[in-house]
């Protein structure tokens, strides 16, 4: 077998030894957090990788039973971590990647100093009092599109998750990044995503973390970060001004200094904002 640098096509950059870890999104690969790399690169030792699956993964690794679920994807993390031996991390995850990144954390929270969640949600359906942003009849019928006419369903979700519709390129970029994808395993992993419900296991994270919600996102609604946020232990929560479920990749600045703030400890995550935001001259 090959190794699992190999396999999940880990990157290591950066001149810093502080580790981060950025951990990708449904239908995207580590190329979604170029945007923002940049800013860290100095400082810190960045850890990105590919799921199996994604990206420039190797595909042949992947495993139809294993990765049905999102233990399966949490299970790459680990052995990432393990295979270089990474400690004290801070965990930066995208979309799905932030219950990945939680159910890792449950595993090994030793290894984690802090966990930060772009456009997390616990559950993306509505169940009574929880809104997830989702009926099961729209969820169903988005599903049974992708099964049927997977470049469609691309091209439809693509503008939409990513919004900024001013800015078309950020939805040709996301979109491309869907197109990449296998459809068969763009379709397990997309069931894998929207069919989890991990709101039981929020309690039980002992590790900080920081919420990060777009003001308006169609994907993962403000309600889902604050249902995090209400039962998760020492989570803090920030909404942003930005608009869709790609902040890192629309407003990069912005989702920038809210990661800054968090690892250097402003307890005031808005004024520490404003300060970055104006030293950067934005």
């Amino acid at each position: 077998m090959k190794s699992i640098i190999e396999r999940n096509h880990v990157n290591i950059l950066g001149e810093g030894t502080k580790v981060i870890m950025f951990a990708h999104g449904f239908g995207c690969d580590q190329s979604s957090w170029k945007f923002i790399t940049d800013a860290f690169i100095k400082d810190y030792k960045l850890v990105l990788f590919d799921y199996v699956g994604s990206g420039k993964s190797d595909v042949s690794q992947y495993d139809f039973h294993k990765y049905s679920t999102l233990e399966g994807y949490a299970c790459d993390v680990v052995d990432i971590i393990e295979a270089l031996n990474l400690k004290d991390i801070i965990f930066i995850g995208h979309s799905v990647s932030s219950m990945i990144g939680m159910i890792a954390a449950l595993q090994i929270p030793e290894v984690f100093d802090k966990l930060i969640f772009i456009g997390p949600s616990p559950r993306y359906l509505n169940d009574r009092d929880y809104f997830g942003g989702f009926e099961t009849e729209q969820l169903e019928s988005l599903l049974n599109f992708m099964a049927k006419d997977f470049l469609s369903w691309a091209a439809l979700i693509a503008p939409m998750a990513m919004g900024n519709l001013a800015r078309p390129a950020l939805s040709e970029f996301l979109q491309e990044c869907f197109e990449a994808m296998d459809p068969k395993i763009a379709l397990s992993f997309a069931n894998a995503t929207f069919r989890s419900d991990y709101r039981s296991k929020l309690k039980n994270l002992t590790v900080p973390s920081l919420t990060v919600q777009s003001a308006e996102d169609p994907m993962a609604p403000i309600s889902a970060g604050e249902y995090i946020n209400d039962n998760m232990p020492q989570n803090t929560m920030h909404i942003l001004n930005a608009t869709g479920h790609y902040p890192q990749i629309s407003e990069p600045k912005e989702t920038i200094a809210a990661i800054m703030a968090y690892i250097n400890g402003d307890k005031n995550l808005e004024q520490a904002m404003e300060s970055d935001m104006e030293a950067n001259g934005t």
